[in-house]
């Protein structure tokens, strides 16, 4: 491997990255503003005009919006790498820090210093997608107040995690051998297990307010929903409605933990569109992904790939062309790890673009299997009018382009949802 060898193929691959995202989001704007004038015949007799019009415009703001920031998105990485940025702020970072915090602190504060510049670089786009464009839809209930509080809890709970365990990993990239990437991988393993029972619990609550439902407000759904978890065998540590409405009027539904710490979440403003019945039948979906395994299934799916990765890192960190076909000079009075470490996670992305495909044909697999088990649970009928509610509150459009629906849509567009849900009445 030489390094232009290494610069051709990140070179190309980015292209056709690029290359292949703009034209699937041309596609889908130009096919959802031919479809804008009329609601679909399956949909004529339940959406109105002015529901598939608004779902439509939605759908284009966001879709042109994201043009920007793929184009933005490109121009950024090769700043980081090709044009220098990446070797800029290294050698800055390393001048500074390696006299005084030494080899490990100069790579920590190295992967810090790339996070929080991207994070400035990306901020002004994150404010616009919130206070413009959902705003703009009447989503947007997040006040400038409630943002920061977010932003801050965010920064310190990201440091407070996220320092010490970058910390680990690169401790053990120097000292476990030439097979630490099996020790990085156990520790990224077992982060993730216990952050399955930390997150409900201690983290998720900083950001909202959890309830439990209460007999009083919600006794015949709250009666509903525990004997459809019976029927289902699924034991939860509680059922609990979060303030969603605090930050969007977006609705959803869930169940999140691990063992012991499983609960069951509903949005409040799912609670305030959907009936008893409605309820039921998306929490029967949730509990269908239980049923069949899919969390596990894909936290396996997510782990192989990151030892996949580790292991690629353990090989490419060790090839100079690697460091310099991608615009940086390695270092020689400290160690590469950092860098090496950097340096995939930003070109990783571009390569696994061209599986998204597959995992996304998995992910809409596992809906339909989730969907066919809760017209089993519950009525589809139910799951159906749910579905339609959700679709109609979330603005999600009727006529999304097929060819981008196969690239980037985990879950079915509702024409084929609905459709094979209509097999199950």
């Amino acid at each position: 491997m030489n390094s232009l060898a290494v610069t051709f193929a990140f070179a190309v691959a980015l292209v056709a990255m690029l290359g292949t995202r703009l034209w699937l989001i041309s596609r889908q704007i130009r096919h959802v503003a031919q479809h804008r004038s009329s609601v679909p015949a399956a949909f004529a007799d339940v959406v109105s005009l002015e529901a598939h019009q608004k779902a439509a415009d939605y759908t284009i703001a966001r879709q042109r919006f994201e043009l920007l920031t793929t184009a933005w998105g490109g121009a950024m990485l090769l700043g980081w790498t090709l044009l220098g940025g990446l070797d800029a702020v290294n050698g800055a970072v390393l001048e500074w820090a390696l006299p005084r915090w030494g080899a490990l602190g100069y790579q920590v504060a190295l992967l810090v210093a790339v996070s929080a510049i991207g994070s400035v670089i990306d901020l002004p786009f994150d404010l616009w997608r919130t206070f413009r464009i959902e705003q703009q839809f009447g989503f947007n209930r997040m006040t400038w107040g409630l943002w920061f509080k977010d932003a801050l809890v965010g920064t310190v709970m990201g440091a407070a995690i996220g320092i010490p365990l970058m910390a680990l990993v690169l401790w053990l990239m120097s000292a476990a051998g030439a097979l630490w990437w099996l020790w990085a991988f156990a520790v990224l393993a077992g982060f993730t297990l216990l952050m399955q029972v930390l997150y409900p619990t201690v983290i998720a609550p900083l950001f909202n307010k959890f309830q439990p439902l209460d007999d009083e407000t919600h006794g015949p759904l709250k009666s509903r929903v525990q004997a459809l978890m019976q029927r289902c065998g699924f034991q939860a540590q509680g059922l609990y409605v979060m303030d969603g409405s605090k930050r969007s009027a977006h609705a959803n539904a869930y169940f999140t933990g691990f063992g012991a710490s499983k609960r069951v979440v509903f949005f409040d403003t799912l609670l305030s569109r959907l009936s008893a019945q409605e309820i039921e039948a998306v929490l029967a979906h949730e509990l269908g992904h239980f049923h069949h395994r899919h969390v596990p299934k894909r936290l396996v799916t997510v782990m192989g790939v990151w030892l996949a990765s580790l292991a690629l890192l353990g090989w490419l960190m060790n090839q100079p062309s690697f460091y310099t076909g991608l615009g940086v000079q390695p270092n020689m009075a400290a160690p590469n790890h950092g860098l090496a470490l950097l340096l995939l996670t930003l070109v990783g992305p571009v390569f696994g673009f061209f599986i998204t495909p597959i995992t996304a044909a998995v992910s809409r697999r596992h809906e339909f299997e989730a969907d066919a088990y809760a017209s089993q649970q519950a009525r589809a009928v139910d799951l159906k009018s749910a579905l339609l509610k959700l679709f109609e509150d979330n603005a999600t459009t009727l006529t999304p382009d097929p060819l981008y629906v196969r690239f980037h849509y985990s879950h079915p567009p509702a024409s084929e949802r609905l459709a094979a849900l209509h097999a199950h009445t």
